[in-house]
C-alpha cells in the first residue's frame, strides 16, 4: 500500500540517480528512431539557479521526456558558459578577499590558472541544480565553451571569416566599461533612470559672425521678435564630452540656423575652431535646436560625425580619465581628472566666464555595467568586427521562407527589426578569461591571423628574411562568439562526427526573447554559414516570470522566488507543473501560492492511486481496454483518449500550457472528481463481473496517466510507477523509458460519453443550485423529473442510486409538472425540479441573495469609476488596470448569478 502521502525531499534523488544510472537520458542507437535534438541555452558558468531558468529548463525537459516516450532518439546537449567578465570579476573579488595580489601584479598565466581552479571547485553549481529540477539532459555529452573541442571551432572559424574579408580590425564606438576596461555587449548594459541635468552653453560664434535669433512668436508661431546674437546654445547632460567636441548640428529645415550652417564656433576652454552642419539628427523642437557632437564619445555623434566628416578626438582614456593624446589643446590641468570630477571643472569654469546659461533639473536614463556598476563610456577604440550584415542575409531569408520557425510567431518580428537595421558585431573584449584572439603581430605591427602560433610565424616569414618576435593579442572574443556556434560545435564540428550527420540541425531551441538578437540571430548567421543549413527548425520563445503583481522579480524589492527554496519545501514536480501551465504569456505572474496548489494536484493523483489500491485495483496480464463492457469504462476510456489526443497535440505545438491544462483537466475533474466517484459503487457492489472489469479499467487508466503526466511532474509520477508496479505483471522498465500511449479513436465511444456527460451535467447543475440557493450540506431535497422521455427515463432508472449519492438528493422521481415549493433548471434537455420549500428559510434567503447583489453593485459602481477616469487609465501601472478590469469582470458575473437565484427564488 501506498504511503500517505508523497515525500518528494526523499524520493526526487533517488528517482534522479535511477534515471542516470539507466542510461536513458542518452539517445537510442537504434539507427532506425527518428532523431530529436535540443541544445540547452547554456548557463553562466558563474550561476545559480534562478525561476528563469527553472522556466526555460522544464519546457525543454517536457520535449525530451515527450519526444523519447514517443520512441525517438532525443539528445538533449547540456553545457555551461564561460562567462568571460561575470567569471573574472567572480575570480579578482576572491582573491581581493583572500588578501592576494590583483591578476595585474599576478600575470595573465598564473590568473588564468587561478580561475581554472575555481571552475574546478565551483563551476559545477548550475549543473547540480539542474539535476535537482529533473533535467533530463545526456549528461555524458556536457560541454563547455572554452572546453577543448570548442576552442578549436573558435579558431577556425575566426580564421576562415578573416580569409573572407568578415572578421577585420577597425576604430569605432564600443560600450566602454571602465571599471573592467574593457568593451561589453549591449547585454551586458543597464540602462538606470537617475537624476541629472541639461547643462546649457553658449559657444561664441567664430570671425565676430552674428544672427538674428527670434525670441517671440504670434498666435501661429510665426516669429515677431529677435534678438542678435554672436553664440548659439547647446545642451548637454555630459559637460566634460565638450572637450571632444568637433562640430554643433543643426536641422537642415531650421530656419533660425540657416544661416549659421558652415560657419564656426570656438570651443570654450580650448580654443578650438570647430563647424555649425546641417544634419537631420538635431531636433528642431528640442532645446534650442542646436546639439554639439562629439563624435569620440556618443552613438549618435559618431553617425553625425561620419556624415558631415568631422574628425573624432578621444578625450578619455581607459580609467574613464580625461587625456590630451587627440587634443592637445585641452589645458594641462584638466588632464588626468576623473570624467566626473572634470564634469564639475567645467561647469564651474563656465559659470565663471559667463556662458553656462541655464541648469535644467531632469531624470534621464544612463548607461550602466550590469556586473560592474559604474557608468559605461561610448569609447573609440580599435576593436575586432565581424561583418554582420553580409551573414545576416541567408539568416534573415531562411526565416522569411519558413526554415526556421518563431513560436509565437509575433517574436519574429524583434528578429527580422534586429538583422535588417544590424551594425557590425564588436567581438573583442579586454579580458584574460576567455579565447584567446588568434592573430599575432609583427615588430612592424603586421597582423597575422591564424589557427596556432606556428601557423602565423609560417606567414610572418614571407613578410621577414629570418624569424622574428611575434605578439599575439591581449583581447579574447565576446562570450556571445562561441556561443554562436553552440548547435554544431558541441557535436564535434570541425570534425564530421556521428553526432553532427545525425542531430544537426536540431529540432527545437527553447529561449527567451531578450536574447533573439544576441544568441539567435548570430546562431542563425554561422549556423548557415558553417554547416550551410539552419542550426534549428523552431524556435520557442518563453516568457518573463514576474511576481503575482506584474512586477519584474528583483532582490531589492524582496520578491524573489527562489526555485531550490520551493524544490526544498514542495518538491519539483508542482514548480515544474506551475511554469508550465503559466507559460503561455509572456508575462507570467507567479507567486508561491499558485505552486502550492499545483502541489496539491499532485496530492490529489497520489490519493486517487492510494484509493484504487485500497479498491483493489490491480494491473490484470493481458487486459484488453477495448473490450471493457460497463459504461463508465467505456466512457473513460474515451475520455482518456481525448486527453492524450489534446496533451500530444499541444506539446508538439510548444504550447505547454494547453499540454498541462488539458493534463488538470482530465486527472482533477475527470478521473478524480467523476470516474472514481461513478466507480464507487461498483466497487461497493454485488456484480463481480463489473466489479472486475471496472478494477482492471482503473489500474489500467491510471497508467496511461502516469504516462501522460510523467513529462510534466516527472518524479511523482516515476514513484507511483513503481510502487503500483509491485502488484500485477512486472514493469518493463522505468516511467521515462516506457512508450507513449497509442489509443485508436476507436476508443471514444459516443453512446458512453452521452451517457455519462448527461449524469455528469444532471450532478453540476444540482450541485451548482445547491451552492446558488444556499441549501446546507446535510439537507437532501427531493429531485423529480417533469415528464421525461423514454431515453431519459431509461437512464434515470440506471443511474438512480449515482444521482441519489453525488447529488445529495432524498429521491428521485418523475412528475407531469414541478411540485408547489421547487426551483426548475434545465440540464440533457429535460426540465427538473429540485423541492426546497421547508428545507431553506425564503425570507432570510432573500435578503441574504439581496445584500450581496448590494455589494456587487458597490464594488461596480466603485471600479467603473476608477476605470472612467482617463488620469488613472493613462497614469496606473498596465497590470493595476487589467487587476480593475478582471475585477469587474468578475464582480458582473457574481451579480447576474445572484439575479438568477433571486428570480428563483421569487418562484417559491
Amino acid at each position: 500500500m501506498l504511503e500517505k502521502t508523497f515525500e518528494p525531499k526523499a524520493a526526487e534523488p533517488r528517482l534522479y540517480a535511477q534515471w542516470e544510472e539507466s542510461g536513458l537520458f542518452a539517445p537510442r542507437t537504434d539507427g532506425a528512431a527518428e532523431a530529436y535534438s535540443i541544445v540547452i541555452p547554456p548557463p553562466n558558468v558563474t550561476g545559480s539557479l534562478h525561476i528563469g531558468h527553472a522556466l526555460n529548463n522544464t519546457l525543454q525537459d517536457i520535449l525530451a521526456r515527450y519526444h523519447r516516450m514517443k520512441g525517438k532518439a532525443v539528445l538533449w546537449l547540456p553545457g555551461t558558459d564561460h562567462a568571460g567578465i561575470a567569471t573574472q570579476m567572480v575570480v579578482e573579488r576572491q582573491l581581493a578577499a583572500a588578501g592576494n595580489i590583483g591578476r595585474r601584479d599576478m600575470g595573465r598565466d598564473a590568473f588564468i590558472e587561478k580561475i581554472w581552479e575555481w571552475k574546478a571547485e565551483s563551476g559545477g553549481t548550475i549543473v547540480r541544480q539542474l539535476r535537482r529540477l529533473g533535467a533530463s539532459c545526456d549528461w555524458s555529452r556536457e560541454r563547455f565553451t572554452l572546453d577543448e573541442g570548442l576552442n578549436a571551432a573558435v579558431r577556425k572559424v575566426f580564421v576562415q571569416l578573416h580569409k573572407e574579408g568578415l572578421i577585420y580590425r577597425d576604430k569605432r564606438l564600443v560600450n566602454w566599461d571602465p571599471h573592467f576596461q574593457t568593451a561589453i555587449s549591449d547585454l551586458e548594459v543597464e540602462q538606470r533612470e537617475v537624476d541629472g541635468a541639461y547643462w546649457h552653453f553658449a559657444y561664441p560664434l567664430a570671425d565676430g559672425v552674428t544672427y538674428e535669433h527670434p525670441v517671440a512668436f504670434d498666435e501661429e508661431g510665426k516669429a515677431i521678435e529677435f534678438e542678435t546674437r554672436d553664440f548659439i546654445v547647446v545642451a548637454t547632460t555630459r559637460p566634460e564630452t565638450m572637450l571632444g567636441d568637433t562640430g554643433v548640428a543643426v536641422h537642415p529645415d531650421d530656419e533660425r540656423y540657416a544661416s549659421l550652417v558652415g560657419k564656426f564656433v570656438t570651443l570654450p576652454i580650448t580654443g578650438r575652431r570647430i563647424p555649425i552642419v546641417a544634419d537631420d539628427y538635431a531636433d528642431p523642437t528640442k532645446g534650442s535646436g542646436a546639439v554639439k557632437i562629439t563624435p569620440a564619445h556618443d552613438f549618435n555623434d559618431f553617425g553625425v560625425g561620419k556624415r558631415a566628416g568631422l574628425p573624432s578626438l578621444n578625450i578619455l582614456d581607459a580609467f574613464g580619465r580625461i587625456t590630451d593624446v587627440d587634443t592637445p589643446d585641452v589645458p594641462g590641468d584638466y588632464v588626468g581628472q576623473d570624467r566626473f570630477a572634470a564634469r564639475k571643472t567645467i561647469v564651474a569654469r563656465a559659470e565663471e566666464e559667463g556662458w553656462l546659461r541655464e541648469i535644467e533639473k531632469t531624470k534621464h536614463v544612463v548607461p550602466h555595467g550590469d556586473r560592474s556598476g559604474v557608468v559605461i563610456e561610448p569609447w573609440l577604440t580599435d576593436q575586432w568586427y565581424v561583418d554582420a550584415k553580409v551573414l545576416a542575409q541567408p539568416a534573415l531569408k531562411a526565416v522569411e521562407q519558413g526554415d526556421t520557425v518563431f513560436e509565437p510567431k509575433s517574436y519574429e518580428k524583434i528578429y527580422f527589426e534586429w538583422l535588417r537595421n544590424i551594425e557590425p558585431w564588436c567581438i573583442s573584449r579586454q579580458l584574460w578569461w576567455g579565447h584567446r584572439i588568434p592573430a599575432w603581430y609583427g615588430p612592424n605591427g603586421e597582423i597575422y591571423v591564424a589557427e596556432t602560433e606556428e601557423d602565423a610565424r609560417e606567414q610572418a616569414m614571407a613578410d621577414y628574411d629570418s624569424e622574428v618576435a611575434l605578439t599575439q593579442d591581449e583581447d579574447v572574443l565576446d562570450t556571445w562568439f562561441s556561443s554562436a556556434l553552440w548547435p554544431f560545435s558541441t557535436m564535434g564540428w570541425p570534425e564530421k562526427t556521428d553526432d553532427l550527420e545525425r542531430f544537426y540541425p536540431t529540432s527545437d531551441l527553447v529561449t527567451a526573447a531578450d536574447i533573439i538578437f544576441f544568441w539567435v540571430a548570430r546562431m542563425m548567421m554561422m549556423g548557415q554559414h558553417f554547416m550551410g543549413e539552419v542550426p534549428f527548425k523552431r524556435v520557442i520563445i518563453n516568457g518573463l516570470v514576474r511576481d503575482e503583481k506584474g512586477q519584474k522579480m528583483s532582490k531589492s524589492k524582496g520578491n524573489v522566488i527562489d526555485p531550490l527554496g520551493i524544490i526544498d519545501e514542495l518538491g519539483a514536480d508542482p514548480l515544474r507543473f506551475t511554469m508550465a501551465i503559466l507559460s503561455g504569456t509572456r508575462d507570467i505572474k507567479l507567486s508561491k501560492q499558485r505552486i502550492e496548489g499545483y502541489r496539491n494536484f499532485g496530492t490529489k493523483l497520489w490519493n486517487a492511486a492510494r484509493f484504487s489500491q485500497m479498491n483493489e485495483a490491480r494491473r490484470v496480464e493481458g487486459f484488453d481496454p477495448a473490450t471493457v463492457h460497463q459504461t463508465i469504462n467505456r466512457w473513460i476510456r474515451g475520455e482518456l483518449t481525448k486527453a492524450e489526443r489534446a496533451v500530444s497535440q499541444a506539446i508538439e505545438g510548444g504550447r505547454f500550457d494547453d499540454a498541462a491544462g488539458a493534463l488538470y483537466r482530465f486527472v482533477w475533474n475527470v478521473f478524480c472528481d467523476w470516474y472514481l466517484e461513478l466507480a464507487k459503487p461498483v466497487f461497493q457492489g454485488a456484480d463481480e463481473s463489473a466489479k472486475a472489469e471496472t478494477r482492471a479499467m482503473t489500474a489500467w487508466t491510471l497508467d496511461q496517466t502516469l504516462k501522460l503526466l510523467h513529462p510534466v511532474m516527472p518524479f511523482i509520477t516515476e514513484e507511483l510507477w513503481a510502487e503500483l508496479g509491485k502488484e500485477g505483471p512486472a514493469r518493463d522498465g522505468l516511467l521515462i523509458g516506457a512508450e507513449w500511449p497509442v489509443l485508436p479513436d476507436a476508443f471514444i465511444d459516443a453512446s458512453a460519453e452521452a451517457e455519462i456527460g448527461w449524469l455528469v451535467d444532471l450532478v453540476g447543475e444540482i450541485r451548482g443550485l445547491r451552492a446558488e440557493m444556499n441549501v446546507p450540506p446535510s439537507a437532501k431535497p427531493p429531485l423529480a423529473f417533469v415528464a421525461p422521455d423514454a431515453v431519459t427515463a431509461e437512464r434515470i432508472a440506471r443511474h438512480r442510486d449515482l444521482i441519489l449519492t453525488l447529488g445529495r438528493v432524498s429521491e428521485v422521481s418523475s412528475a407531469d409538472a414541478a411540485p408547489t415549493g421547487a426551483v426548475t433548471f434545465v440540464s440533457g434537455g429535460s426540465i427538473i425540479a429540485l423541492s426546497l420549500a421547508g428545507i431553506i428559510d425564503l425570507t432570510a434567503e432573500r435578503a441574504r441573495l439581496e445584500k450581496e447583489i448590494a455589494a456587487f453593485d458597490s464594488d461596480i459602481g466603485h471600479v467603473n469609476k476608477k476605470l472612467g477616469n482617463p488620469n488613472f487609465v493613462s497614469r496606473a501601472a498596465p497590470e493595476v488596470v487589467d487587476e480593475q478590469r478582471a475585477k469587474l469582470a468578475e464582480a458582473e458575473a457574481g451579480k447576474v448569478k445572484l439575479q438568477a437565484a433571486l428570480a428563483r427564488l421569487a418562484s417559491l
